[in-house]
């Protein structure tokens, strides 16, 4: 059986990589829904059977784009409330941390890299602990506080790294990069910001090739959890 997937994402990066790989195994399909132009969305929440919500360059509060992130956050809140999971990744979860009652700033440090997130002991409740703790690839300047109500359930040094609030999950870290995912964001404008950061883009490749073959298994053990047991899918 078919089943789909809502994928939000900037027009020029909708690449869901090791996450869309999981998903797409276990039978979803991907409807593509560019934040940049939410007036052209041809689906309502109600319509699929799983919204993603990827990263971006953006930032949740700049005023010039209230308009585009507002209609994402208006999308990702009524599908929360009707119950359709949600799984948003890095500016998705700031989106929806946010559009549940949450904040986000700017950190005093970025997280540029490979990282390590730290499960907290709610997760250990949860059977997630495993899965979410150990290195993930980050790339973020803002920081989410996680919303009244909400589950935390891991952090890093600098921020926290995921909550879960009934079906829906934002998980901080990109546990769906790929060599090419790395690849395209340090190119252009990410290459300047890997300069700026003091970061070696070699370097960082060289890191992320040796890498990836670990993360197909994390990532498809997360989003089998993700399914299981915070959308209740039944599926693994």
């Amino acid at each position: 059986m078919v089943v789909r997937a809502a994928l939000i994402g900037n027009g020029d990066d909708t690449d869901p990589g090791l996450v869309g790989h999981a998903l797409r195994r276990r039978g979803y399909s991907f409807v593509e829904l560019a934040r940049e132009v939410p007036t052209t969305w041809q689906i309502g929440p109600g319509e699929v059977d799983l919204v993603v919500s990827l990263g971006s360059s953006w930032s949740t509060y700049w005023p010039e784009i209230e308009a585009e992130t507002s209609a994402e956050r208006d999308f990702l809140l009524s599908a929360h409330e009707s119950g359709v999971p949600v799984l948003g990744i890095c500016f998705g979860a700031q989106q929806l941390a946010t559009a549940l009652g949450g904040t986000v700033s700017r950190l005093h440090k970025h997280e540029i890299g490979w990282h390590e997130v730290s499960a907290l002991p709610e997760a250990e409740a949860s059977g997630a602990a495993h899965t979410l703790a150990g290195q993930w690839f980050q790339w973020h300047y803002d920081g989410f506080s996680v919303p009244s109500g909400a589950t935390a359930l891991a952090h890093s040094d600098v921020s926290p790294q995921a909550f879960r609030m009934g079906r829906t999950l934002a998980v901080q870290f990109h546990p769906e990069v790929t060599e090419a995912v790395v690849r395209h964001w340090t190119s252009g404008d990410g290459a300047t910001e890997l300069t700026k950061a003091g970061i070696d883009r070699d370097e960082l490749l060289t890191r992320t090739s040796g890498m990836v073959d670990g993360m197909r298994g994390r990532t498809d053990s997360l989003v089998g959890w993700f399914l299981r047991d915070v959308a209740q899918t039944h599926e693994s």
